[in-house]
């Protein structure tokens, strides 16, 4: 069931609601580790990095993240924006790298216990080829630990795990 809020209402000042509550979890200073796997005919590749997330209004979060891109050492910068919609019910946000020119647009949910985000986005296609569903599954293991899954949707429609993305708070 939809909130019912008409254009006007969305653009007056917003008070945070327990959804945008649970965002601000995130707000601190962070160091990560990724692992990447692009292909089983590819070796797995670890990097780190870290991120800096801020509140926005309480409403939403900025996340900066700065660190490694690949065992090369390439430097990569990313901003990813996190909010939560009441007329769709849902948390929206993007992302964006400095390795590339697309922008990701996300829409997700919560679980029930309140430590698992899922978001939603369709991609390019790492075959270089059209575009695909992706998901990203943020998941608070502590206040101080939490760890992004990051999956891509296979041509059988089965969901294969590419990323892993392991966060401590400094």
């Amino acid at each position: 069931m939809e909130a019912t809020t008409t254009p006007q209402e969305q653009m007056m000042p917003a008070q945070p609601q327990k959804e945008h509550e649970w965002l601000q979890k995130m707000v601190g200073e962070w160091t990560y580790e990724t692992e990447a796997n692009m292909g089983s005919d590819q070796p797995s590749e670890t990097f780190s990095g870290t991120e800096t997330v801020r509140s926005l209004g309480g409403l939403w979060i900025i996340a900066e993240g700065q660190g490694e891109m690949c065992a090369e050492g390439e430097e990569m910068t990313s901003v990813l924006t996190l909010g939560y919609d009441p007329q769709k019910q849902k948390y929206v946000g993007t992302w964006i790298g400095s390795m590339m020119t697309f922008l990701w647009v996300y829409e997700g949910e919560l679980d029930v216990a309140e430590r698992v985000l899922t978001l939603n986005v369709e991609g390019p296609a790492m075959t270089g080829s059209g575009m695909t569903q992706y998901k990203d599954v943020h998941e608070f293991k502590s206040d101080d630990l939490r760890v992004l899954a990051s999956h891509v949707q296979g041509d059988d429609g089965q969901w294969h795990q590419f990323v892993t993305v392991t966060y401590r708070r400094k």
